[in-house]
């Protein structure tokens, strides 16, 4: 029997990676085959000769199609991994950055008390949440969202992982039961309803419910910020994921509301990107940056 070097894996990873535009389009190719046959990427190295069933050239082809008209490659596979945990996905929620992995950083970082309660707002997946629920088990961590499909998948995320977030249905806190919290914590949309950036990248395919935020993009961390003082506890911490460009303006409003010891903190990409305040505290002892993290205390 004659093999079509036309459909074996390594054929087929060429022609895909020539078509898929991006920074990585050979890893996003191994990717979409190993997700459609089940075999690993390094299998792909090690018999590049493999020759694939029919159905399984087909399914790889339809992906590519997809990811070459700029589909995210999170929502062709169905997961993305954040904070080493596996999430599902879906176009109903936002995908997770590895840059919002700085904000479970600084809250972690955070002096809370040992059985802290904490709020993940506007949770999509449930990254936040269970980020820091899977970090800190003392703590009682719940999460909301205002659209189904993302309250119902941030749930199957936590009965996958195991973990104890609650999930509820709300509009920000409209829809909450009373109570306090030591930390609230957001990744709210926040950007401008005519940033050009809507129309680029994986952008395109998000929710932009869950990006667009008014025509200055801050319209609900406004509202957040207004009504988070009503929501925490005596010394309770509000932190907030915003634009690169919005730090400042966060922080004024913070300040206004009559939160302490504002500060903001940078991405990994050296971009001032979040922002917290404390609501009723005192500024931080000893010159202190809140939110700072442990291994930058020790070195000074």
């Amino acid at each position: 029997m004659t093999t079509n070097p036309a459909d074996t894996c390594e054929h087929l990873l060429r022609q895909a990676a020539q078509r898929i535009a991006g920074d990585s389009p050979r890893l996003d190719a191994e990717l979409l085959l190993s997700h459609v046959t089940g075999l690993s990427r390094t299998s792909f190295r090690a018999w590049p000769e493999r020759v694939l069933a029919p159905d399984q050239i087909a399914g790889f082809e339809t992906l590519v199609a997809k990811r070459t008209q700029g589909e995210p490659i999170a929502y062709l596979l169905g997961h993305q991994e954040f904070w080493s945990l596996p999430l599902a996905v879906s176009p109903s929620t936002l995908i997770p950055r590895s840059d919002t992995e700085c904000l479970v950083e600084t809250a972690l970082a955070l002096s809370l008390p040992r059985e802290a309660r904490v709020l993940d707002l506007g949770t999509g997946t449930g990254a936040i949440a269970l980020a820091l629920a899977s970090e800190q088990p003392d703590w009682r961590v719940s999460a909301c969202d205002c659209v189904d499909d993302a309250v119902a998948l941030a749930r199957r995320n936590a009965r996958a992982l195991g973990l104890p977030v609650e999930v509820a249905q709300s509009s920000w806190f409209s829809g909450l039961a009373p109570g306090k919290f030591d930390l609230i914590v957001s990744n709210p949309p926040y950007i401008a309803s005519d940033d050009h950036h809507l129309g680029e990248g994986d952008v395109r395919f998000e929710p932009a419910s869950a990006l667009v935020s008014g025509r200055d993009g801050l319209d609900d961390i406004r509202l957040i910020v207004e009504q988070a003082p009503q929501w925490l506890a005596e010394g309770g911490w509000l932190l907030l994921e915003h634009g690169y460009d919005q730090a400042a303006a966060v922080a004024s409003l913070l300040q206004a509301r009559g939160f302490g010891a504002v500060v903001s903190r940078k991405d990994y990409g050296d971009r001032d990107r979040m922002t917290l305040g404390q609501w009723g505290g005192c500024p931080s002892p000893s010159g202190q940056n809140p939110g700072q993290k442990t291994g930058e205390q020790d070195a000074q």
